[in-house]
């Protein structure tokens, strides 16, 4: 057996070496073969017979004195054989008869048997061959040699040519069914493919198709996907191709693949181009303040001609999409180039809900699963986000040999897509202490307080850079925060120092960023938000778009003395929630200790245990 396995995966790999084969390869091999063999050929044929083979003037005078019986002439080899049987071997001019040799040299024909041996058709053929052969294989070789260098050369003028690439609807499997989260961008991307497919219905209205529709929102929810959905969709051509792909060494070559992009959609129209990532080459031009990349403008320019210069494309629709909206020009967005601007945000809890119905599908889940918890649980993922978590979930299940999907899975899958893979780090006892009262003095601070959300998961675990976390997720999606929501907020972040400090009279590095996160909050407040006593003013910096091309912050002309008072403001805000929080650490120390020890215990517990500890949290929003 062991033999036919062997004997199998040798003729595999001969297989595999023949398949893979270069002809360039094998073409070269052959006509260097043949070149050295036509070249060196007759040294090595005359060097292998230089030992039978003797001058024609001995044969010559061994016919003179009777020694030789025959001879058999086969073009320009003669063979003499001797009375003793002896063979000899002659070479004479191919053009010369061996009769009129022996006329020349006076000896009578009949001194010897002559037999003479045609060439067969075979040996002309092969003659003629090896005559013509090389020179057709060495014209072969230069011509392959030019059209090499001329291919090179086309590639010079070919630069300008679009790297887009096609998508035939019968090739693209996604469709607006698997599309979910994002509802109103995907009711207008509907309706620009309906625009496509049934023109007449529009015009009879007098209404004209979007020029330009411009996808813009964070990475992950969904911009590429709604693109792939409408080539999948659409009934037209769909031409694909990112930013960067317009941009090259040689100057003019972006300008260029947008003319070549456009000619070819306009070849095909009605048609769908759809650039990725456009914040690459759409990013506001400076007015010579700062240094511009006259490359990328050049193509910027021409994008604009072509979208509603002088003679606009009415039936391409140009489709964008980036995560940097801010960034791109005022002229690419205005309308009659991109007429509607499409935000393409972070799912609600519906959307999620959604979402992750359609990463569930052929995955096998328990039947505890409740995917409204779930939806619930992913506050703040992206469409990215829940894909990757579901995969994750079933990585897991199928690492510990599971037949189905547990909600366990699902849960570690989550933490894991926003914290990171756990780590086991060598603590001492009294480093899993302090971890488990910092942890617990947030959830208990957030627990016994009004206006936040209940704690979901609690963990001294180490993931990511954290020793612990703490998991409170919102119970709802809420578009407006009150100043008494962010000064909860800022207690619960405070949570974890202000333990510390009750139980073991004490302060440690691990709040550091605590600390960071409740000093940005504080900072907003204050500057952003008017939530101070110094009123309803913008103190933080503003964005000068017009002058600065979108790339760059300004900040507002803010005297020494208010910039004072707005860290004094932050600081009041700050000591005011770490009061809060060491106060209710204080009034609630016997549930601290039993979160604390349970952590300790089993290291990580979810609501219900916790709630069985601390009791069913009221919330009054």
């Amino acid at each position: 057996m062991k033999k036919e396995s062997l004997k199998n995966n040798k003729n595999k790999k001969i297989k595999e070496f023949r398949i893979n084969f270069d002809i360039k390869t094998v073409f070269v091999f052959i006509f260097a073969t043949f070149f050295l063999y036509t070249l060196f050929e007759p040294a090595i044929s005359e060097s292998m017979n230089n030992s039978d083979e003797v001058p024609l003037t001995k044969i010559l005078q061994d016919i003179k004195t009777n020694k030789v019986k025959s001879v058999l002439v086969e073009d320009n080899k003669v063979t003499a054989t001797y009375k003793n049987d002896k063979k000899l071997i002659t070479r004479k001019e191919a053009r010369d008869s061996f009769r009129q040799i022996l006329n020349d040299n006076e000896i009578p024909l009949d001194q010897v048997a002559i037999e003479t041996k045609d060439s067969t058709l075979t040996v002309e053929i092969l003659r003629v061959a090896g005559s013509i052969i090389p020179a057709i294989l060495l014209f072969a070789f230069f011509w392959f040699v030019m059209r090499q260098a001329r291919g090179a050369q086309d590639s010079v003028f070919s630069f300008g040519q679009s790297k887009a690439k096609r998508f035939i609807k019968q090739k693209s499997n996604t469709t607006f069914k698997d599309v979910a989260g994002v509802e109103e961008a995907k009711k207008e991307l509907e309706e620009i493919v309906d625009f496509l497919k049934n023109p007449e219905k529009y015009r009879k209205l007098g209404a004209r198709a979007p020029k330009g529709v411009m996808l813009v929102g964070p990475a992950g929810t969904g911009k590429t996907l709604l693109a792939k959905a409408t080539a999948g969709e659409a009934s037209v051509p769909f031409y694909s191709i990112a930013g960067s792909e317009f941009m090259e060494m040689l100057v003019g070559i972006g300008a260029a693949r947008v003319r070549d992009l456009f000619n070819t959609a306009k070849k095909t129209s009605p048609s769908i181009i759809f650039i990725d990532e456009i914040d690459a080459i759409g990013r506001a031009r400076s007015r010579g303040v700062m240094s511009s990349h006259d490359e990328r403008e050049q193509t910027l320019n021409q994008i604009l001609v072509e979208m509603d210069g002088f003679t606009p494309s009415e039936q391409v629709i140009v489709v964008a999409a980036t995560n940097r909206g801010d960034l791109l020009d005022p002229a690419l967005l205005r309308p009659g180039r991109f007429d509607r601007r499409i935000m393409v945000d972070y799912p609600d809890v519906e959307g999620r809900e959604a979402i992750i119905k359609i990463h569930s599908r052929n995955k096998p889940f328990d039947k505890n699963v409740r995917w409204d918890r779930v939806a619930k649980r992913t506050v703040g993922y992206s469409g990215a986000d829940i894909e990757n978590m579901m995969n994750e979930a079933a990585i897991s299940a199928a690492r510990n040999n599971k037949p189905a999907i547990s909600m366990e899975n699902i849960e570690d899958a989550a933490t894991k897509v926003k914290l990171g893979p756990e780590k086991k780090r060598l603590q001492t006892e009294l480093d899993r202490k302090i971890t488990a009262y910092h942890e617990a003095g947030h959830a208990v601070v957030s627990h016994f307080q009004k206006l936040t959300d209940p704690v979901h998961r609690i963990s001294i675990v180490s993931r990511g850079m954290a020793l612990g976390y703490t998991l409170i997720p919102p119970g709802k999606d809420q578009l407006h925060t009150s100043f008494s929501q962010l000064l909860e907020r800022l207690a619960v972040i405070m949570g974890g120092r202000a333990a510390e400090e009750t139980v073991f009279k004490e302060i440690t590095t691990g709040a550091s960023n605590d600390f960071d996160q409740a000093t940005n909050i504080a900072r907003r407040m204050v500057t952003d938000f008017g939530m101070s006593s110094l009123g309803p003013v913008n103190f933080g910096p503003t964005q000068d778009i017009t002058e600065w091309g979108s790339e760059f912050w300004e900040q507002n002309n803010i005297s020494q003395e208010m910039m004072a008072k707005i860290d004094h403001e932050i600081n009041r805000i700050l000591t005011q929630a770490y009061e809060k929080a060491v106060q209710i650490v204080k009034k609630n120390r016997k549930a601290l200790d039993k979160v604390a020890a349970n952590l300790m215990e089993h290291e990580s517990m979810n609501q219900d245990h916790f709630e069985k500890i601390v009791g069913i949290k009221k919330i009054n929003k």
